[in-house]
């Protein structure tokens, strides 16, 4: 029997705002623990929340990059349980009333557009974290009160490749639109997927289970396919899937039992009573749709119709935010839109991968790479020249065109110096014009041959090829 996985997202995404959700604590990574806290973080009774108006900013602009309808009032709910990470027994979210509702997003697997429906898209705060030892739980709050979005797909997903693709797209966005640094690998943006199998054909859900914390692209996609086959399996043997929140392990590639899953947990939730509802007007939530940095697809379809990039180029560029800032940069100072995607999607790239570096390392300016581009561009310098300056410039630093002429590289493409060579070498081999118009093509490399150990190799062999066919016609 051939079973349909049935697949829905809930993605994580941590706003990069300068304070938290509800207080003025810093929101920072990495710094020691517990110092970037208040007291409204630690929950001491007595302090109040206050709304952080940049993160619904953040989350109007997603919601309008999902085509989702925004909701014109903000209200937060309590959402009721008691765990360590939560000092205070609740966490302030969005339950009844979400910021936004009804979206979708096409994505690209294999060549074909698959249309994901996504269901809602609400703001809250994140947990404190739990750092465990042998014999008790260390609390660190410095990430307590993170202003977060969760957004929920309908379960319209099929496969590991779709979930991938969509979490990639997802991620571009939230990055583009400066929401977040969609660093997976730091917690930015965490991937919760809830999974179930049934017969093609069939309308009714099967048993599902989640599969909780997915942080990294790759995971993502293994964990489907893993989890479809295990699920496969128990229902071909006649045995029943159990529903449960599974973890991933990277190091067997399986997912493994964390517990066993019952009744719905009753959250008890009920409208926040520390926060009024919140009006948001037409003008404010258009500033914050109009204000948003541009987005990959917008960029995708300038760089097409405007630079002439073709498809790959232009997906290449757009993997990274600030590749295709630093891409942007370049072409404001040049034409040359083409050959500098490629420098930056061959040569940079080979680098930056060769280096681990990323682009807001790498040493040579947007204002560098164009000056030695439009060298290659002229006919001053080879292909192959432009590398060894590359090289060069990565490892001691310079300009292009003093690198060039220290290393004796220039061209020769001056038309009338190049004249000048070709006549003085055509008078100094008569029968090589005679080969040539016997129809020995040969006659017109030995040709160029001879000039070039004239000039030292530094002349244009391209324009020196046309320049010299020209004058052999007049002979």
């Amino acid at each position: 029997m051939n079973f349909e996985a049935v697949i829905g997202l809930e993605i994580h995404v941590e706003m990069k705002t300068k304070s938290k959700m509800f207080s003025r604590a810093p929101v920072t990574f990495g710094d020691a623990q517990n110092t970037a806290v208040l007291p409204l973080d630690m929950a001491f009774p007595g302090t109040m929340p206050v709304v952080n108006k940049q993160a619904v900013i953040n989350a109007i602009r997603v919601s309008n990059a999902l085509h989702m309808e925004i909701d014109r009032e903000l209200w937060f709910d309590r959402k009721n349980y008691f765990y360590s990470d939560l000092p205070k027994g609740y966490q302030i979210t969005q339950a009844k009333r979400p910021i936004g509702s009804n979206g979708w997003l096409d994505i690209e697997v294999d060549g074909v557009t698959k249309h994901v429906d996504i269901e809602r898209l609400h703001m809250e705060e994140d947990t404190c974290m739990q750092h465990h030892l042998s014999d008790s739980t260390l609390l660190d709050y410095n990430r307590a009160g993170i202003p977060l979005i969760e957004i929920v797909t309908r379960p319209t997903i099929r496969s590991g490749a779709e979930a991938m693709k969509y979490v990639e797209k997802i991620r571009s966005i939230v990055t583009f639109a400066d929401v977040s640094d969609g660093k997976m690998e730091e917690g930015s943006l965490r991937c919760d997927v809830n999974i179930s199998l049934r017969p093609y054909g069939v309308a009714k859900l099967g048993t599902k289970c989640e599969i909780k914390n997915l942080n990294s692209i790759a995971a993502i996609e293994k964990a489907i396919e893993f989890e479809i086959k295990r699920q496969a399996q128990l229902l071909l043997s006649g045995q029943p899937v159990e529903q449960e929140t599974r973890r991933y392990e990277e190091v067997k590639k399986e997912t493994v039992l964390m517990r066993k899953k019952t009744d719905a947990v009753d959250y008890r939730y009920f409208v926040e009573p520390n926060l009024v509802p919140i009006k948001l007007s037409e003008a404010f939530i258009h500033d914050a749709i109009a204000t948003c940095p541009e987005l990959p697809d917008s960029k995708k379809a300038r760089y097409i119709t405007n630079f002439g990039l073709n498809d790959y180029d232009a997906s290449i560029l757009l993997l990274d935010k600030e590749v295709a800032a630093y891409f942007d940069r370049c072409v404001k100072l040049s034409s040359l839109s083409k050959l500098l995607a490629n420098w930056i999607t061959v040569d940079i790239a080979g680098y930056l991968n060769k280096t681990g570096k990323t682009i807001k390392d790498f040493s040579i300016s947007p204002e560098r790479l164009v000056a030695l581009v439009t060298m290659i561009d002229k006919g001053q310098i080879s292909n192959k020249q432009a590398r060894q300056i590359f090289e060069t410039m990565i490892e001691q630093g310079g300009e292009p065109r003093a690198i060039a002429d220290k290393l004796g590289m220039m061209q020769i493409s001056d038309e009338a110096v190049i004249l000048g060579y070709i006549k003085e070498t055509l008078d100094s081999n008569p029968q090589s014009i005679e080969d040539f118009k016997a129809g020995k093509d040969r006659a017109v490399g030995f040709l160029v041959g001879q000039i070039m150990k004239k000039t030292g190799g530094k002349i244009n062999p391209g324009l020196t090829s046309k320049l010299l066919l020209e004058e052999l016609k007049k002979r």
